[in-house]
């Protein structure tokens, strides 16, 4: 296997020493960019985009090409898993993904099975396959699910939700169902994860993105648990290189402590929180990615220097930080920006270490 060029970016989630702060953005390969846009037009939809190893590939590799970036993120959707459950996955116009056939019955909940990585998702694997041909060792990896919780929003909600309505329903007068879900999602993410690893993934993150619309109690009994299975299942070690993995509640910040005791190796966090205050928190039990609010972006140049600054400043001179946003890059968000943030964080945070 080809030996990395640049492996700060796993360096920093094992809280290993670097020269400076990796950064990597969630939705970095996204319809910010022109040629993200152009791809995406030639596939035809999303759906076909994802499916294409080839394309998905060649839509990862963009944002590398125009930024220096510290890390590719398989080009895919937290809704593959379901998906491959038999719920029938498709994007309606204007509204975002749905499911044709939601888990509203006691008996479709009771046959949910875990699905074959290597059947149903082997597309999946194959651009991570072409990926980390492609790369060749100019920067890792990163495979990605969304984590249990989420993915159960999805699949009882038949959506995106507003007020989880259905599924918040269920946990407090049917959770026995609700733990049946969360119990196969998560041995399906496992599988779905490690197949990512085995394929070529040299990281892994989890996105719990509904996490953060649970009460405290709620949170600790759907959420964090399944995450604590998903990441004790997770394969930590592969050709003799540790595998970090990555687990991200939006809206999280008020359990940073709970996350850093699971047993994973890196916590994100959206822009709610200091960094700084995170890191005093946890101390030296996990590195930390985030955390600039996705909006900052749209100030200016100027604007945007100071902000990302202020992240670097606020987390210090420590290892086991790597910048990100606080949520996924917006579509409307000015390619230029994205280079004034790049620059910014690689220079700041040289003169950090450098103890300017």
């Amino acid at each position: 296997m080809t030996r990395l060029q640049n492996d700060t970016f796993l360096r920093a989630l094992l809280r290993q020493p670097t020269d400076y702060t990796p950064l990597w953005l969630m939705r970095q390969a996204g319809r910010y960019l022109p040629e993200y846009c152009e791809t995406r037009k030639r596939a035809g939809s999303f759906l076909n985009l994802c499916k294409s190893p080839t394309l998905a590939c060649e839509v990862t590799l963009q944002p590398l090409a125009r930024y220096d970036l510290d890390a590719a993120i398989l080009f895919s959707d937290i809704l593959t898993v379901p998906d491959a459950m038999g719920l029938g996955l498709y994007f309606a116009e204007g509204e975002g993904p749905r499911f044709e056939r939601p888990l509203r019955d006691e008996w479709e909940i009771r046959n949910l099975a875990i699905p074959d990585p290597h059947a149903e998702l082997q597309y999946v694997m194959d651009a991570v396959a072409e990926i980390r041909r492609a790369l060749n060792g100019s920067v890792p990896l990163i495979g990605f699910s969304g984590s249990p919780w989420t993915l159960a929003c999805y699949m009882v909600e038949g959506g995106s939700s507003d007020d989880y309505r259905k599924v918040k329903a269920m946990a407090y007068s049917r959770p026995d169902l609700l733990h049946h879900i969360l119990s196969v999602t998560a041995d399906s993410v496992v599988a779905y994860l490690n197949a990512q690893i085995e394929s070529g993934a040299q990281a892994a993150m989890v996105f719990d993105s509904w996490g953060g619309v649970l009460s405290e109690a709620a949170y600790h009994e759907f959420s964090l648990p399944y995450l604590k299975r998903v990441v004790d299942g997770l394969i930590k070690e592969r050709d003799g290189e540790r595998v970090p993995n990555i687990v991200f509640t939006k809206g999280g910040g008020l359990w940073v402590e709970s996350i850093a005791d699971i047993g994973c190796d890196a916590v994100g966090l959206d822009w709610t929180m200091d960094i700084g205050r995170a890191r005093k928190l946890v101390g030296d039990k996990v590195a930390l990615q985030g955390n600039l609010d996705p909006n900052v972006l749209f100030a200016p140049p100027e604007a945007v220097a100071r902000e990302t600054k202020r992240v670097l400043d606020s987390f210090g001179n420590h290892p086991g930080h790597v910048f990100n946003l606080g949520h996924g890059i917006s579509q409307f968000t000015p390619p230029e920006s994205v280079s004034v943030l790049v620059d910014t964080v690689h220079e700041h945070s040289r003169k950090i270490r450098a103890g300017a």
